[in-house]
């Protein structure tokens, strides 16, 4: 069990009401007040701006947006592991290290995929994908490029890695605030990416010789499968925050139409929060048919029933929600105050824990 202190708060049981913003991540403005609602445990305090969240074992891995891999075992900081990579991180605002997965045999051979943003000399920033080895003391090192110079900006970045049931790894990437790129299949902007783990294409992509899994998206932050459908969130322009049922080959829309828009050819999200109230949802899990997503400017973890048809925030009141995370029977997640849209308290970022059983 994991020692932490334990916080009652109350579920904010409506999303109206949220202001109207030109950004999806300009700061909060949403009620910060503490809620009542069921136990939530913290589990580790003090994180760096954490941006995934992976487990293996008892043992949680961290990427902190920062440029480290916290280590947290039995509600401690074991170890904030250096990342040694090629390229310094860009500086850009929503930039740094943002993915990271563990491989599937990670406990033999020590390796993780990773998404990070970087200036070259000439001053333009990009992001990349990189297999990195875990070298015991020496922490993390960049061992192999499998993507490389996706464009990039200050914002718009994605960033999110999984690996689907498949076995192959996916990764979102945003329209690096240039929308018409999210339509051009020759760009790997605005698109959701598939790879296999050696970072060749698989050979059951939907577009001959080519990563692009799906495209038209304006800044997809989130994975998820149930079975062996794919679900992914995406920030919106001005609210119109989107969660979608992904299809291979499918064009999501971005920038032509977004939210209730339809257009012939486009697929329409599963979701949408509509043109006044903004999520920017950001890391997502699954569990009993629902999808679980954090959300920064929406201050919660929402619940997606996807067989009712309903939303609802089930964690709230605990500022910008960054990544989830379900094993066995509880949802873990991560605040994300500490960057520089948020307000954070003196112990902030932290890791969280609640039971399922708790949410219903």
């Amino acid at each position: 069990m994991y020692r932490g202190g334990s916080v009652l708060l109350m579920v904010i049981m409506l999303l109206s009401g949220c202001s109207f913003f030109e950004k999806e991540d300009d700061g909060i403005q949403a009620d910060d007040a503490v809620h009542l609602q069921p136990n939530v445990e913290v589990i580790a305090e003090r994180l760096s701006v954490p941006w995934s969240i992976d487990k293996i074992g008892e043992s949680f891995y961290l990427s902190e947006r920062t440029g480290s891999i916290v280590k947290i075992e039995n509600g401690k900081i074991m170890e904030r592991q250096p990342v040694q990579l090629e390229k310094p991180l860009a500086k850009a605002a929503e930039a740094g290290l943002l993915g990271f997965v563990l491989d599937p045999k990670f406990t033999v051979n020590q390796k993780a995929y990773a998404y990070y943003t970087y200036a070259d000399d000439s001053g333009g920033k990009f992001n990349r994908v990189v297999v990195l080895r875990f070298n015991g003391a020496a922490g993390w090192t960049e061992e192999q490029i499998l993507l490389d110079r996706i464009p990039s900006a200050a914002y718009h970045h994605g960033g999110r890695l999984k690996i689907g049931p498949d076995g192959k790894l996916y990764i979102t990437t945003g329209d690096a605030t240039t929308p018409k790129v999210a339509q051009k299949l020759s760009s790997l902007n605005g698109k959701i990416l598939r790879m296999n783990l050696d970072g060749t294409i698989p050979s059951d992509n939907p577009f001959s010789n080519s990563y692009v899994f799906s495209y038209g998206h304006r800044n997809p932050q989130g994975l998820a499968w149930i079975g062996r459908t794919l679900y992914a969130s995406e920030h919106g322009q001005s609210a119109h925050d989107e969660i979608n049922q992904i299809q291979a080959g499918g064009n999501f829309g971005w920038p032509v139409i977004q939210g209730v828009e339809k257009k012939a050819g486009m697929e329409i999200p599963l979701f949408q929060s509509g043109a006044v109230e903004t999520w920017a949802p950001s890391g997502m899990d699954a569990a009993d048919g629902k999808l679980f997503v954090a959300t920064l400017r929406g201050n919660a973890v929402l619940e997606f029933d996807l067989e009712q048809k309903q939303t609802k925030p089930v964690i709230s009141g605990l500022g910008r929600i960054r990544d989830v995370f379900i094993d066995s029977d509880f949802l873990y997640f991560v605040s994300n105050n500490t960057d520089g849209r948020g307000n954070p308290d003196e112990k902030d970022d932290k890791l969280y824990r609640v039971r399922l059983i708790e949410l219903k």
